[in-house]
């Protein structure tokens, strides 16, 4: 299988030049940083929280469409501009990752966008999560 893209549907994959995720012959996906915008509608939450709820949503569609699942996820990086507002998302953070336990890391760093609260990336291997 060749490298395959997958379009989350924002418009900033157009207007920057990527894709939500590329999914590798070898089983690897290696899923965008992605933000909380609810791509059907275009709105974010003002709402640390709730992005990070959005943002999982977004990651998970995209992982379904590569054939495989947030159960399959090794590593995830969470990027916030205010690292104080870290500890509020880890209620949501644990209902998503609490049983896959991947490695993960915290970056503060300015979004592109002063609405964006939390930016999550992760890196799957197909088949390797709990069945």
């Amino acid at each position: 299988m060749p490298r395959q893209h997958i379009s989350g549907g924002s418009s900033f994959e157009d207007q920057i030049g990527y894709c939500r995720a590329v999914v590798l012959e070898d089983g690897w996906i290696h899923v965008s940083g992605t933000t909380g915008y609810d791509y059907a509608t275009g709105e974010i939450s003002p709402d640390v929280a709730q992005q990070a709820e959005q943002t999982l949503r977004n990651i998970d569609k995209a992982l379904r469409e590569a054939g495989s699942s947030m159960a399959d996820a090794v590593r995830v990086r969470y990027i916030l501009p205010d690292r104080d507002d870290f500890p509020t998302t880890w209620p949501v953070l644990k209902a998503w990752f609490g049983d896959v336990r991947p490695a993960a890391t915290m970056i503060q760093a300015v979004l592109m966008k002063e609405e964006m609260k939390i930016e999550i990336e992760v890196t799957a291997r197909k088949g390797s999560g709990k069945q």
